[in-house]
């Protein structure tokens, strides 16, 4: 007070310092004091002191929860941010440490979200939380970005082992069953780890580098963990350039379909064909399935192109009828598409719009996503069905099938992969397989297309088992739908069955 009346001033209220007040019991009390000034008697000085213990109060609940996750009361993406800053920032210094940044995403938790609820999932996060809590040390920042999205800073570390050992700690404290609800639930977490500064000097990237390798690591399996490498960062950057240019296509009109013939056995004759996505970009070139199919199954463009495939099988079914070509087509559905609420209503749209008789159209699900949900896949192919549309069960063997689950799917043929068939007849041990497969098909009344088919004395040890049809280079490669059309003219010339169909 003595200082302001040597210089007084005006200062409204709430614009003090942090100021304490100590009580006569010895507790100490935030106020903030406004001062006045009067010339009267010889100049007085009025405070007016306030209590803001309960705005303190509150200015330290906003900022704690503007900076910390709600549900695990770990630090937040936000927050975490400023973490990262701040260990660069001291990069600069002469106390620069190395450290790592690790991420981790949990294995198959929409599973649980959807199997148990999301209070379960809810308590999965929190004893998350906790594990990774206790697995870390005093010095080590953990935060949650989002979702089943945690995040480690580990100051000090520099090397690939060092992180290494922390990150084999947490995965094991993470792959120990949780109790929920009454269940044992199972989960774990895939990790990637960037390293500060050997891969990079900024936060932004250290995050992408890190989330780059958590990816590789859930392509090798769950509960595993993977280092950032360069090699990543190609295969990202081309990842992205496929993916637009591939929305490109897609909007243009870029994308193609070739057709491979199934032959019947006993005849020779084309009886069917599979319709096969072809993609030439002007700036790629040709692109093989193998590599913009993986990128439109990871960027959901795959359910835009599903779409565009049956639509552009449906159009080429109604060009080949008004030619005289009544040639039953089958589309390659993916495990998203089985899911997409109005795929049976998509379907249905695009037979009526196109004027498609339904049993020339068949739809091919891999037995792998048939049989990851039963329950989901037997509803969806059955109301397929019910519009009168042909199902088959492709990449038969591959998987691991329950027998009493593939009884229930609404299937007529099944598909042999053909793997099965690469080294048939000289194997005895695939040939024994095929024999199986088709002895167990012919059981259930199921017809069988083997793929793969490339010689004639596999043809001629297919003719020895009845198996129905088959496709392959033996017969023909993926044609255009011109080189089709002349294929089976030709042939319904010669035999003289013109507007024969398979039944």
């Amino acid at each position: 007070m003595r200082r302001y009346l040597q210089a007084p001033s005006r200062r409204p209220m709430g614009m003090g310092r942090d100021l304490w007040l100590q009580r006569r019991d010895g507790s100490r009390v935030s106020v903030d004091v406004s001062l006045g000034h009067s010339s009267a008697h010889g100049g007085t000085v009025v405070a007016f002191v306030r209590d803001v213990s309960e705005l303190r109060q509150l200015q330290a609940d906003m900022h704690y929860q503007a900076t910390h996750d709600t549900l695990t009361g770990l630090l937040n993406r936000w927050q975490f941010g400023h973490q990262i800053d701040q260990a660069i920032a001291e990069q600069a210094g002469p106390q620069a440490r190395p450290f790592a940044l690790l991420l981790l995403d949990l294995d198959d938790f929409k599973a649980i979200n959807d199997g148990y609820g999301h209070a379960a999932g809810d308590q999965v996060l929190l004893e998350v939380a906790r594990r990774l809590r206790s697995a870390l040390g005093a010095s080590d920042t953990l935060a949650r970005l989002g979702g089943d999205e945690f995040t480690v800073l580990l100051p000090g570390v520099g090397s690939e082992a060092d992180a290494q050992l922390v990150a084999e700690r947490l995965l094991r404290a993470l792959c120990v069953p949780c109790h929920v609800q009454g269940f044992e639930l199972n989960f774990g977490a895939s990790m990637g780890v960037a390293l500060c500064p050997q891969h990079a000097a900024d936060g932004i990237t250290l995050l992408r580098y890190a989330d780059m390798a958590m990816y590789h690591a859930k392509e090798r399996g769950r509960a595993n963990f993977a280092f950032y490498a360069p090699s990543m960062g190609q295969k990202m950057a081309e990842k992205n350039l496929l993916h637009d240019r591939l929305k490109i296509a897609l909007a243009q009109g870029s994308l193609a379909l070739h057709y491979q013939p199934q032959v019947d056995v006993a005849s020779g004759r084309m009886v069917a064909v599979e319709a096969l996505l072809r993609w030439t970009d002007p700036q790629l070139g040709e692109v093989s399935p193998g590599r913009f199919v993986p990128v439109a199954e990871a960027t959901g463009l795959i359910l835009e192109m599903g779409a565009w495939v049956i639509a552009a099988a449906c159009r080429q079914i109604s060009e080949w009828l008004r030619q005289g070509i009544a040639l039953r087509v089958a589309v390659n559905l993916s495990a998203q598409q089985l899911r997409q609420v109005d795929l049976v209503d998509q379907v249905a749209c695009n037979l009526q719009a196109h004027g498609v008789p339904p049993h020339l159209l068949e739809l091919e699900v891999t037995e792998s996503e048939a049989l990851a949900d039963p329950e989901l896949a037997c509803k969806v192919l059955s109301a397929l069905r019910a519009l009168g549309i042909c199902v088959a069960l492709d990449d038969f063997g591959t998987g691991h099938s329950s027998l009493a689950y593939l009884r229930q799917l609404p299937v007529s043929r099944i598909k042999v992969d053909r793997s099965f068939m690469r080294h048939v007849p000289a194997c005895d041990s695939e040939s024994t397989l095929v024999r199986a497969v088709l002895a167990l098909a012919h059981t259930m009344g199921l017809q069988v297309v083997a793929e793969g088919v490339e010689t004639p004395c596999q043809l001629q040890f297919l003719q020895g088992l009845q198996c129905a049809h088959y496709q392959g280079w033996l017969f023909a490669k993926a044609l255009l739908p011109e080189a089709i059309a002349a294929l089976y003219l030709q042939d319904m010339v010669q035999t003289g069955l013109m507007g024969y169909q398979d039944s």
